[in-house]
């Protein structure tokens, strides 16, 4: 995964002009919602979106779970923009994992279109670890856009793809096969010139319903806010759920 982000940094450099513009963005969504005092940022990148979910809902306490160390670390400055000092803290897990990692929270939020990464069956344990973190009013954001509507529908799907192109290499994926038994497509990446393999990926190409009905199992609440109702062209469609059904995440949690 390490490897994978060293090449595709998409909006979260802190340098970045356009990461700084999605930055703000991202306070604009949030400052419509409920205040919070904690705010839990699941596979957090540079810490971006934490950052601005705790900026607009004046969150005295954050906390990231992010793998990648290096890019954690910049959240400080995401922190020193923002003009805000919360408690924080970082944690180099993974966030299957979540229960045995952090406390109590009021809000999650899951940005940056991530999903992909997660299986069924790790999407499953995702949502019924976060619903186990979060309080009894806790809310989740996820922020996703439709694969299949893409693919299928807007014809968006492509066995070869150019994901890269820079001055002096490109790199491209090809569909390289599908595990039925996971619900992943299999993709390779490779540098050019020269078609030095880079790395492989599963990924699962996830809709927004399926999502939001696995959601439904953990939370009494699930809503989708498309991009046309909020009105941020920095910030895709977002799922919101909330009032966590702890008795049956805590059930399914230990089963996936």
């Amino acid at each position: 995964m390490e490897e994978f982000y060293r090449h595709f940094r998409w909006w979260m450099e802190p340098s970045d002009e356009k990461a700084i513009e999605r930055l703000w963005s991202i306070v604009r969504f949030f400052e419509s919602y409920e205040k919070a005092s904690s705010v839990l940022d699941l596979c957090a990148g540079t810490g971006i979106a934490g950052v601005a979910a705790a900026k607009a809902l004046s969150a005295s306490k954050l906390t990231l779970v992010e793998m990648r160390r290096k890019d954690a670390r910049k959240v400080s400055s995401w922190i020193k923009m923002a003009g805000i000092n919360p408690e924080l803290k970082v944690i180099a897990e993974d966030i299957l994992e979540l229960p045995s990692l952090v406390g109590k929270h009021d809000v999650a939020v899951l940005f940056g279109r991530s999903m992909p990464h997660f299986d069924p069956f790790q999407a499953v344990k995702l949502f019924a670890g976060v619903a186990l973190v979060l309080g009894e009013d806790g809310r989740f954001f996820i922020e996703e856009t439709d694969r299949i509507y893409r693919f299928l529908y807007r014809r968006a799907y492509e066995p070869v793809r150019v994901e890269i192109r820079r001055e002096d290499y490109s790199i491209i994926s090809l569909y390289e096969g599908y595990k039925v038994e996971r619900g992943v497509e299999r993709r390779g990446y490779y540098r050019l010139p020269g078609f030095e393999k880079v790395m492989d990926m599963d990924l699962r190409p996830w809709d927004l319903a399926s999502l939001l009905a696995i959601g439904k199992v953990f939370f009494s609440d699930a809503e989708l806010i498309k991009r046309e109702m909020h009105g941020i062209a920095e910030v895709s469609d977002v799922m919101l759920f909330s009032k966590p059904r702890k008795e049956i995440a805590g059930e399914l949690y230990s089963q996936f």
